[in-house]
């Protein structure tokens, strides 16, 4: 009886463990619905964490131009760049955009610029200087798609943690 018992209840021990839990990257936990991608930009290897891969299909294309694209489904496009950067640049051809109307920043940061801007409807994008020692990444929503502000946030949020990585290889 003990053996029936114990064959019953560890199916269901199993499964209530399994239940319930948040999604977690285990090479950085804590960071709920996301998981890690390793880069590799101009020779620095590079990580990033973008939302989890069962929200749409990850894409991970290296342009000729030198900017790596990250899509995971349509709602997550971001283009990562070894640039300087210009936030006073950039600001002038926001607001001097005739076609693709500026309405309001909703975040204006010395390396963070996040707009509201709009064509026939709202949208948002973002463009982000991140530093890493003495090389600095551009990154900046792909445009084309339209994002709404929260989708602009999840972009930012996970740009912001463009990290300089050791090749596992290396490790």
């Amino acid at each position: 009886m003990k053996k029936i018992i114990l064959l019953l209840f560890t199916p269901a021990f199993c499964l209530l463990m399994s239940c319930g839990g948040s999604k977690t990257n285990e090479t950085n936990p804590g960071v709920s619905g996301m998981r890690e991608v390793q880069l590799k930009i101009n020779g620095n290897q590079l990580s990033v964490m973008v939302p989890d891969y069962t929200k749409g299909k990850l894409e991970v294309v290296e342009q000729s131009w030198g900017a790596t694209e990250i899509k995971v489904g349509k709602g997550f496009q971001i283009s990562i760049s070894e640039a300087e950067g210009d936030i006073a640049l950039t600001k002038s051809d926001i607001a001097g955009n005739d076609v693709n109307k500026f309405k309001r920043f909703v975040k204006d940061e010395p390396a963070l610029l996040f707009w509201e801007s709009q064509i026939t409807v709202p949208e948002f994008h973002f463009y982000l200087i991140n530093k890493i020692g003495t090389t600095s990444y551009l990154i900046e929503d792909i445009k084309g798609d339209m994002y709404d502000e929260k989708g602009i946030q999840t972009m930012i949020d996970a740009a912001k943690t463009l990290t300089a990585s050791v090749s596992k290889a290396n490790s």
